[in-house]
């Protein structure tokens, strides 16, 4: 079986906080809603948008989760058509993907991010061609379900055992242990240490230099 080392995508590989927290801010100001706290908008990112509203406020109703959903999307749109999405990488992350490819490991990324917003910050990195699996939330549940997990290890002919999820957040490392692969936390994104212990990480890398020892 091949070894298959799957990234989340924001928190882990970039770091998209800046205009997750912008375009969630202007969705919530079109509904005439205060904008969540900075710190509750890093609660939800990894989820897919409609669920992660519904954790924003989950007092609202399904028709209001729907259209903040559209919402931020328009927003992240109009970001990118000024030239003002910022998503670099974390320092370390191309240099640990160039080591696992150099050890044989397959790549993969899986995250709550649409197939077009993946499709441009892959490739804005020159990055999408190094993936043999994209797997977004256009086609499956929200993580944690391992919907995403599974069909990542099916594209890349590996296995639970010989596939790890490598994520920032609690969302991340459930959805690994659900679908029975390993599950690396990271410690520079977006979820707490505990949080990711909780949620069934067997470590926490403290460094993109550290991945490649931690899945050994």
């Amino acid at each position: 079986m091949n070894r298959l080392a799957l990234f989340d995508c924001d928190g882990t590989l970039v770091d998209s906080q800046h205009n997750i927290v912008l375009c969630m801010d202007d969705a919530f100001a079109r509904a005439g809603l205060a904008p969540p706290l900075r710190e509750a908008t890093r609660r939800i990112v990894g989820l897919s948008l409609i669920p992660a509203m519904q954790a924003l406020i989950p007092e609202a109703k399904h028709a209001l989760h729907v259209q903040l959903a559209e919402d931020y999307k328009t927003a992240f749109q109009r970001l990118r058509g000024k030239g003002l999405v910022e998503e670099p990488l974390f320092e370390g992350i191309l240099e640990t993907l160039d080591a696992l490819e150099a050890d044989g490991w397959l790549l993969g990324v899986a995250t709550g991010k649409s197939d077009r917003g993946l499709d441009l910050c892959l490739r804005h990195h020159g990055l999408h061609d190094r993936f043999v699996t994209l797997q977004t939330a256009d086609r499956h549940p929200s993580k944690p379900h391992p919907s995403m997990a599974l069909e990542a290890m099916a594209e890349a002919g590996s296995a639970p055992q010989t596939t790890v999820m490598i994520g920032d957040t609690s969302f991340d490392m459930a959805m690994g242990v659900a679908a029975g692969a390993r599950s690396l936390g990271v410690d520079w994104g977006y979820h707490e240490l505990d949080d990711l212990i909780a949620a069934g990480a067997y470590h926490v890398a403290l460094h993109p230099n550290h991945i490649m020892e931690a899945v050994r």
